[in-house]
């Protein structure tokens, strides 16, 4: 172990930053004076700061196998620059290998799992989330449309983008795929009075979203459904659909089957926003250096990441064409480290909110997990796509006189006039 300790000395004197250690001895190593420090309990936790283990490293966090002091955003400053390469080009993996995941995901992706892996992450505690998620919870990117918006500011911003680009208008009928707390499908009734349907499979979620629906008096047009996107009923289409922050939770193996379920759910003519988490490889459905063993653990059980590359192919598969396309990568990396800094100033009350028995694990896991994303989508280790589309046209336009099967203007103006 003193020469695991020796390189671990080696590698401290070579971060960006000063950091100390503890050992569970009360032996002190690196610099006294740091805003960094690890109170080390378990001596195996220097050996994986030394490979650079970051996934490994922030299981031993969650664990209790070291304690920290100072901020996460230097926490994972110190995380980035003890990474061996890049987790992109660790996760890569052989064509066997990935043949492996795509059959296992297939298993892993059925209806009474999706539900319970869902139920597992978002019916943690609706408290929880209340304490560093904006008043609305909306729980995904962030846009930032003025520099100067602060993150409750900008997810209004992002939920009227979303509408804006769905061209939503009264009367029509809106689907919400993976609704969450209700943020667009309310906001979408309440600012453009649509038809609203949302869905979920999380029970919290639901309960959360009727009670919303009950108070705001827009029992009429507004209803949330425990329900899985597979089982929707297709005879009704609609003329607009939203999924944000949903498709990661479907498994590669099933987007072509996703995106065709929501083509048969769509009017011609009408239009879908696909929102959510992409890989930064073009290989990769995790990060390497055990950061996507971390959040399969510990946050999103069965989530799986694809490339836009292959998003575009599963939709095209799928019966839909791609109208436009935007990464909000550097949005996603302000927006989580304003839900990082809003968990760190409430600690206390976080652990209240959380159950006896696995409350502090879960809250080491969420500090982990939201600094740690955070990073990943400054670096561009992971990135966030709005793809739009509609079904796939046939034959040839005029601008002046639409088929009914394309509704889409040729210019992107139109999302940004008031």
């Amino acid at each position: 172990m003193s020469s695991v300790l020796s390189v671990v000395e080696t590698k401290l004197a070579s971060l960006p930053l000063p950091v100390r250690l503890t050992m569970p001895d009360g032996q002190k190593v690196g610099d006294s004076n740091a805003e960094i420090h690890l109170l080390v309990k378990d001596r195996s936790t220097l050996t994986h700061l030394a490979t650079g283990q970051v996934g490994v490293l922030g299981e031993d966090y969650v664990e209790g196998k070291f304690d920290i002091e100072g901020s996460m955003r230097d926490l994972m400053r110190l995380a980035a620059s003890i990474l061996p390469g890049s987790p992109i080009e660790a996760a890569r993996v052989g064509r066997l290998t990935e043949l492996i995941r795509r059959l296992v995901s297939v298993w892993r992706h059925s209806v009474d799992r999706d539900a319970r892996q869902i139920q597992f992450h978002y019916d943690l505690s609706d408290d929880f989330y209340g304490l560093w998620l904006d008043p609305r919870r909306v729980y995904s990117c962030g846009y930032f449309k003025t520099p100067d918006m602060n993150v409750a500011q900008a997810q209004e911003a992002k939920l009227d983008h979303i509408c804006r680009k769905l061209r939503l208008s009264q009367g029509e009928r809106f689907l919400d795929v993976g609704a969450g707390w209700g943020g667009l499908l309310l906001w979408a009734a309440e600012h453009y009075g649509v038809d609203a349907t949302g869905i979920t499979l999380s029970k919290n979620q639901h309960a959360y979203v009727n009670r919303l629906i009950e108070e705001k008096g827009l029992g009429g047009r507004v209803r949330m459904e425990l329900l899985d996107y597979r089982k929707l009923d297709e005879g009704q289409p609609y003329d607009k659909i939203a999924s944000v922050g949903m498709f990661e939770h479907v498994g590669r193996a099933q987007l072509d089957g996703y995106f065709s379920k929501l083509r048969r759910l769509l009017r011609p003519g009408g239009l879908i926003m696909n929102h959510g988490i992409t890989a930064g490889g073009v290989d990769n459905a995790e990060l390497g250096a055990g950061m996507g063993e971390f959040i399969e653990k510990y946050i999103f059980p069965g989530g799986e990441l694809t490339h836009i590359s292959h998003v575009l192919e599963h939709l095209a598969n799928g019966g839909l064409e791609d109208l436009d396309i935007e990464n909000l990568r550097p949005h996603y990396a302000r927006t989580l480290w304003a839900w990082s800094d809003a968990l760190e100033a409430k600690l206390p009350e976080a652990r209240q909110t959380l159950s006896a028995e696995n409350g502090e694990r879960s809250l080491r896991a969420y500090r982990i997990y939201l600094a740690g994303c955070a990073m990943g989508f400054e670096h561009g280790w992971i990135a966030l796509h709005q793809v739009l589309a509609q079904s796939r046209g046939h034959g040839r336009s005029d601008e002046l006189d639409y088929p009914a099967d394309i509704a889409y203007p040729w210019r992107r103006d139109y999302i940004y006039k008031s």
